[in-house]
């Protein structure tokens, strides 16, 4: 996974579909959505941890931007 967009069709795969209409509200969803999986033990834990990385630092832009 290298993007955002990786991640949403990653998701998809377990029919989760998010959108919020708020970017930040989504990504914070998507990783909720991540951690609930990875608690289920239904993703590996290096698919996990790569996504969420990319999902902070998406978050963290986002706020930055809308500062």
């Amino acid at each position: 996974m290298n993007t955002i967009y990786d991640i949403q069709q990653f998701l998809k795969r377990f029919g989760t579909f998010i959108y919020i209409g708020d970017r930040v509200a989504d990504l914070e969803m998507m990783e909720e959505e991540l951690k609930e999986l990875h608690q289920s033990q239904l993703i590996e834990t290096k698919e996990f941890q790569t996504a969420l990385m990319l999902l902070r630092h998406q978050i963290r832009l986002e706020r930055e931007k809308r500062q």
